[in-house]
């Protein structure tokens, strides 16, 4: 009978840069979504940072301000979900 022989850990393979890359930009577009949310329902309750005006120039000019400004928080680290989700996944998929 011939010695049980353990199997050599396998290679972790190198990450995939254009993997990575595409998981780091769907990661901030999901913060930068939430962080448009949270504007979003800051303003509807009455409370929020641009409440005031009532025509629908102003409600979409707000809107949009809302989507830019949540664009750009996340894409300079946000609230840290894009990190946060980038690192779970990278855990995941070793």
């Amino acid at each position: 009978m011939d010695p049980v022989r353990l199997a050599a850990p396998a290679a972790t393979p190198a990450p995939d840069p254009a993997r990575t890359k595409k998981v780091l930009d769907a990661a901030r577009q999901f913060e930068a979504l939430m962080i448009e949310q949270l504007l979003r329902g800051s303003r509807s309750s009455g409370e929020g940072w641009l409440s005031g005006g009532g025509d629908a120039a102003g409600g979409i000019a707000t809107e949009f301000a809302e989507q830019q400004l949540a664009v750009t928080l996340s894409s300079q680290g946000g609230l840290g979900l894009a990190s946060l989700i980038v690192s779970g996944l990278e855990r995941e998929s070793k």
